[in-house]
């Protein structure tokens, strides 16, 4: 009876032309005038108003509260309690104050209420207030185990923590409960998260071991903690090696007459010394009419790894082979990259060819795509085409002497691909970067600076423009595809950029309001000698968005290309292997049906893929930035010249010629009190007026190196560059005096070392004290 009046109530006033009624007229409308009706009336209400179905206005009168419109978005915590809610790239953060985070962690997708919309005007955020955790960024944490004492365990319940190895987890305690595994003192665990942050345990989360990697000091554990704590899997499922032995170790050619034979075209595989999975080879000739005829052949992994079996599920989750200074974790197991699939030297394989006519202004008049079957001639490396190139190494050019006019001919093509690039406006970012190089213990020996010869940037041309072919065809043919593409930067980031390079004495020039990929190029251009150019290169690289995989075409903006894909890398990218089964796909069905069934499949491949690809990334920084912070134990107190790299409101960072970076913190300056500017990316001294910004040359002293936490302290020890004061720096006004300024700092000081020396009781033990408070 009650359920069915609430429901008669929730009708009645929807089906009202009123905004809300009194008790008397919705009983009236519900004909109970009866006095136990109007009990029965009365305790609907109460219910549904609990259940915040109704509600009651100032008058006392009953109306339907409008349905809460909450918004998603990804919360980005702060140490000191507050955050910020990230809803689209195009629109500004939704500040979250301390007491309105619902004990949400960083990274965490939320449902928000918005407390205060945002007022430009008066340059005011908006404000929110987290009204529900839809997913938890962190569900497993690699760390190390620290076990309790034993009195401790007994009263506890737990038996002890793990430290975190992601230095943003730092400020939160993992309690280790006793339903998993139970590791010793040491090890490296990954610890599965069962309960949350809440009410009481704000930075608490407890939670099983559910595996232990290894001890913290065995050689490789460090990488392998940071291969894991990202999720990436480092071995195959059983039902994948089951797949593995249906795979032969050779191929029989006369199984695959149906495929074009390129087995007698000079084709080669030019790579590093170390590559293993080689997954592309290449053939050049000049035709009768001048033109070029470039062919770009690639291991024809999707004849392998068919679509839905266990190796095609195993490619699409891993989405990416990761590469780290002393290992790769690949996409597929070994005996593909490293075996059937790779273009080994002088034995047949499949391939997908894709052959294009190239005229002398770079433009591809003519193309085939199509599956074949080759036989590299020679496994050739980057140093050795160099070295041809340059006719540097008598003895390396007398063992290829046959293939020289060859790689005369790619160097010949090359240039006129890279100007073809060039000339319409691709974007030509200075490389510099830098490998670790180990021992077998994983002990860093020395960083090598990359260097890119003719040799590695024509295998780059002849990679582009196979991909720009692919995807044009696919284009005009109106298929679904799957594109790599790279949007226009961000206004808002290009305005800062603009502000930034502004204030180095540098105007850059736009078109029609917007700063076009060609304008970008021509400003590269133009500071190339200058001694900003690395700043600049670094600022614009990071104004610029992430290029991903899309099933809807955008362009790439930095290639300033209108169709780009990537099919040359099949046994690494997941996208490339779904570009060679689009192709053998379509070229067996493009009816309706088949179209229907990629369209439907595709963006999530794509999502998932760039996803993947942004996990590997991270992966890879994390590991290079750990490595480089080992490698610099070695320099402690020793002094290097650098570059300001990065000024941000609570120092800057130094990079070093070996790629090495180093914050210098604020409070190690002792000569003043300096004040951020951010717009300058700049801090100015208050009474010496001294700016130490972006692109100056310094010289640093190494006070600490952190592999745990991958960061790297510098002290500054002279400005080789000394910088003007803009005008606009001038007036730089402050809050407080200089000298309040200075009490500050020395307070926050004093307040540091205090906090050093202040002795106090395990974390565990006031742990077990709260548990114990809450279990009674």
């Amino acid at each position: 009876m009650r359920e069915t009046l609430q429901t008669k109530i929730i009708q009645t006033l929807e089906n009202t032309t009123k905004k809300s009624l009194s008790l008397d007229e919705l009983a009236q409308k519900l004909s109970l005038n009866k006095s136990a009706d109007f009990k029965l009336l009365v305790q609907a209400i109460a219910q549904l108003e609990r259940d915040k179905k109704v509600a009651f206005n100032r008058k006392g009168k009953i109306y339907l509260p409008k349905a809460a419109v909450y918004v998603e978005g990804v919360f980005r915590a702060n140490e000191r309690g507050f955050g910020f809610v990230t809803i689209t790239d195009d629109e500004a953060d939704v500040y979250i104050a301390p007491e309105d985070t619902a004990y949400a962690m960083d990274g965490d997708v939320v449902a928000i209420d918005i407390l205060r919309p945002a007022n430009p005007f008066l340059e005011k955020t908006a404000e929110g207030k987290i009204v529900e955790i839809k997913q938890r960024a962190i569900t497993k944490v690699v760390g190390e185990f620290v076990s309790f004492p034993p009195e401790e365990i007994a009263s506890s319940g737990l038996l002890g923590q793990v430290i975190a190895k992601d230095k943003k987890l730092a400020n939160f305690t993992f309690l280790v409960a006793p339903t998993g595994l139970h590791p010793v003192e040491g090890q490296i665990v990954l610890f599965d998260v069962t309960h949350y942050p809440e009410k009481g345990y704000a930075k608490s989360l407890e939670g099983n071991i559910v595996q232990t990697l290894g001890h913290k000091n065995d050689p490789g554990m460090d990488i392998l903690s940071i291969v894991i704590a990202n999720g990436i899997p480092t071995d195959f499922p059983d039902e994948v090696k089951q797949q593995l032995n249906d795979i032969p170790d050779e191929i029989n050619p006369d199984e695959f007459s149906y495929r074009r034979d390129l087995r007698n075209e000079i084709l080669v595989t030019i790579d590093g010394e170390d590559a293993k999975d080689l997954d592309d080879a290449v053939s050049l000739k000049k035709l009768a009419n001048g033109n070029y005829q470039l062919g770009v052949h690639i291991a024809d992994v999707s004849y392998y790894v068919t679509e839905n079996s266990p190796l095609d599920q195993e490619a699409f989750d891993r989405g990416t082979s990761v590469y780290l200074t002393d290992r790769v974790i690949p996409m597929l197991p070994h005996k593909l990259s490293n075996g059937i699939c790779s273009l080994n030297p002088k034995v047949p394989r499949l391939a997908m060819s894709c052959v294009m006519e190239i005229n002398h202004q770079g433009q591809v008049v003519d193309y085939e795509i199509f599956e074949s079957l080759i036989q590299t001639k020679e496994r050739m490396t980057y140093t050795a085409v160099n070295q041809i190139l340059t006719r540097e190494n008598e003895e390396v050019l007398s063992r290829y002497a046959e293939l020289v006019p060859t790689f005369d001919l790619m160097a010949e093509l090359h240039h006129i691909l890279e100007n073809m690039r060039l000339n319409r406006g691709a974007v030509n970012f200075e490389d510099h970067e830098a490998r670790v190089i180990v021992d077998e213990e994983g002990t860093p020996l020395k960083i090598e600076l990359r260097t890119r010869g003719v040799a590695e940037r024509l295998i780059e041309s002849f990679m582009l423009i196979a991909n720009e072919t692919v995807a044009t065809h696919f284009h005009r043919l109106l298929l679904p595809f799957i594109y790599r593409i790279h949007e226009e930067p961000n206004e808002d980031k290009m305005s800062r950029f603009f502000e930034t390079v502004a204030a180095l004495g540098i105007v850059p020039k736009v078109t029609n309001g917007n700063m076009m990929s060609k304008d970008i190029q021509q400003l590269m251009d133009e500071v190339a000698d200058l001694p900003e150019a690395f700043v600049i290169n670094m600022l614009l690289l990071r104004s610029m968005q992430q290029a991903k995989y899309a099933a809807e075409n955008v362009g790439h903006y930095g290639l300033a290309a209108p169709y780009y894909t990537h099919f040359t890398s099949p046994i690494r990218r997941y996208p490339d292997l779904i570009v060679h089964r689009l192709i053998r796909s379509y070229q067996k069905d493009s009816g309706a049906k088949n179209q229907a069934y990629w369209q439907a499949r595709l963006p999530e491949i794509a999502n998932h893929s760039s996803q993947m690809e942004r996990r590997a990334v991270e992966a890879e920084r994390q590991v290079d930035a750990m490595k480089k912070a080992e490698y610099m134990q070695q320099f402690l107190e020793e002094e290097f010249e650098g570059i300001i790299s990065s000024v941000v409101k609570f120092g800057f960072f130094v990079e070093l010629p070996n790629t090495v970076e180093g914050l210098v913190h604020i409070q190690s300056l002792e000569d003043d009190y300096y004040h951020f500017i951010e717009n300058h990316l700049a801090l100015v001294g208050e009474r010496t007026r001294r700016v130490l910004k972006v692109g100056q040359k310094v010289k640093v002293k190494v006070l600490e190196a952190n592999p745990d936490t991958r960061e790297i302290d510098f002290q500054l020890v002279e400005v080789l560059e000394e910088a003007q004061v803009p005008k606009s720096l001038h007036q730089v006004k402050t809050k407080n005096s200089s000298k309040q300024q200075k009490t500050k700092k020395n307070d926050r000081a004093k307040g540091k070392k205090k906090g050093k020396n202040k002795k106090q009781k395990p974390f565990y033990k006031e742990v077990v004290k709260k548990k114990k408070k809450k279990k009674h």
